[in-house]
């Protein structure tokens, strides 16, 4: 058998540069792929440029376990409180009316 399967790709299917795929594993073991970069880290949250957008992940005593830039894989380690996507178009509509009326 000569298929070879890579961390965070289901089974029988290759990585491509476009996967993203997030796995979280009892709110303490989260593997990421598809990550470009990692924009800022500290043990409450990390920043991570993904090809999906900007990927925020909150928590505490956060630690990388696992980082293969190569590849796009970066796995984080501590008690996970929220996963958010940063979208720059997202945060403008939810201004809402009061956001626009108090500028």
């Amino acid at each position: 058998m000569d298929q070879h399967y890579e961390f965070g790709t289901p089974m029988g299917r290759d990585l491509k540069n476009n996967d993203h795929d997030v796995i979280l594993k009892a709110r303490r073991q989260l593997d990421i792929t598809g990550v470009k970069q990692v924009e800022s880290f500290d043990n409450e949250e990390f920043l991570l440029e993904t090809v999906m957008g900007f990927l925020s992940v909150r928590g505490q005593n956060l630690h990388m376990k696992n980082l293969n830039v190569e590849q796009g894989i970066v796995s984080i380690e501590g008690k996970v409180y929220d996963l958010v996507y940063l979208d720059q178009s997202q945060q403008d509509k939810s201004k809402g009316f009061f956001g626009k009326l108090f500028k």
